[in-house]
């Protein structure tokens, strides 16, 4: 299908080249430029807010029609105070040092070389997304905080929503004499675009998706380009007989319930046998009354008639909605046996008293976020200061974890002398 009279392939190589060419010039820009360039993007989101809600109110409309799931409407849903949010989270990216050109470390050798190894732009990014509208002004922060162009390719779902959303970031990088090409979004929802852009190794340094794991595995067997990978949120919370059963009630429904639809919510939760039955049924009865499906093993099936036997796959499952697993562990070793071989390494808790037990769990959980007594829900940029993130990433290299401005630098060696020869 062709995009403003041009076919598929053009349309892509002409996002790419576009994207090159002002990732060359943001390169030259000053870190109080960009700053201001992101000051003028929040002023312009609120500016733009009735025109944001209309446009989202269409794709909300579109959603409900098409049954998409309750927590995948919330996802997609915006309102004054989200907007609010998103303008708000654009302004702590404006108010935070400059990681272009920062020095991450230098020294002078004996012969009086100075050697420095400096922070910079990656060059171009290409994001994929889904159904989060924030995630285009988030994005599009970030990436010019760190001195990158970027192409954000939104999901169908928030094609309306992003669309405004790229628009009012136009007005403001205009109005702040950046080159409004530092920020496209995509504008078509053709899904043929994607592998085409995945292509563009060229012009495309780097390839972020966010969004399901089908999404993510499609974007990695495709891509030419390499990938960032942000894979499913299966995050666990495990709890130990020291914790208090207040304590662990109120994380546990907060980790479940506060927003079910996003990749820090919790899915599975784990307890100590020492526990006891008890108090594992009063939870469980807890995140019933909240509305949420809990499926567990034998031993937790056994407390309540409501609960559902849970599969092997049920372990695996990446929810996003009010589903949760439980299962009943003899040791702290099992349990991070469990989550290391079902969990997604994206986001996982321990509650307990026993700071053993909690360097332990540290030390043996292989994910990019460890949270000790605190719910997985701030398993986030912006909960970090980092004001707003690209996403969570699960893989190992390049980052890990929420990825701030920072995490979309890389660096040059520059070494500096008076005239030095080799002998």
């Amino acid at each position: 299908m062709p995009v403003m009279g041009v076919s598929l392939e053009s349309y892509a190589s002409s996002l790419a080249a576009s994207a090159r060419r002002a990732g060359r010039v943001l390169a030259l820009t000053s870190g109080r430029q960009r700053r201001e360039s992101l000051v003028r993007m929040a002023e312009s989101l609120r500016r733009n807010t009735d025109r944001l809600l209309a446009e989202n109110a269409t794709d909300l409309d579109a959603a409900r029609e098409s049954g998409l799931s309750p927590a995948m409407v919330d996802r997609l849903r915006l309102d004054p105070d989200r907007v609010a949010k998103m303008a708000a989270a654009v302004d702590e990216v404006a108010e935070q040092p400059d990681p272009v050109g920062q020095v991450i470390e230098g020294w002078v050798r004996p012969n009086g070389l100075r050697i420095e190894r400096l922070r910079v732009p990656i060059g171009v990014v290409a994001i994929i997304y889904e159904a989060r509208p924030n995630v285009t002004s988030d994005a599009a922060s970030l990436c010019l905080r760190s001195g990158n162009a970027c192409i954000l390719r939104g999901g169908k779902e928030s094609f309306h929503s992003n669309m405004a959303i790229g628009a009012a970031i136009a007005e403001a990088l205009t109005e702040a004499g950046i080159v409004p090409e530092a920020v496209q979004v995509v504008s078509t929802t053709d899904r043929q675009l994607v592998p085409l852009l995945l292509r563009q190794e060229g012009n495309i340094d780097v390839v972020i998706p966010r969004g399901g794991e089908s999404l993510i595995r499609a974007v990695v067997e495709q891509s030419r380009i390499p990938v960032i990978k942000h894979y499913a949120g299966n995050c666990h919370v495990y709890v130990e007989p020291s914790c208090p059963q207040e304590m662990a009630e109120a994380v546990i429904i907060n980790a479940k319930t506060q927003r079910p639809g996003v990749c820090n919510a919790a899915e599975s939760i784990l307890f100590h046998r020492d526990v006891g039955d008890s108090r594992i049924r009063a939870i469980c009865e807890k995140l019933i009354e909240a509305g949420v499906e809990v499926r567990g093993c034998g031993q937790v099936c056994q407390l309540s008639p409501a609960v559902k036997q849970a599969t092997d796959l049920d372990w695996a499952a990446e929810y996003l909605d009010l589903i949760v697993s439980v299962k009943v562990v003899g040791s702290l070793a099992e349990a991070v046996e469990h989550i290391n071989r079902y969990g997604s390494h994206h986001t996982d808790a321990i509650l307990t008293s026993d700071i053993r037990s909690a360097d332990a769990f540290v030390a043996g959980v292989d994910s990019g976020n460890v949270m000790v007594n605190c719910s997985t829900r701030f398993s986030d940029g912006g909960e970090y200061g980092l004001g707003a993130e690209i996403g969570i990433s699960t893989d190992k290299l390049h980052a890990r974890g929420p990825m701030g401005a920072a995490d979309l630098t890389t660096y040059k060696w520059v070494v500096r002398g008076d005239g030095h020869v080799r002998g």
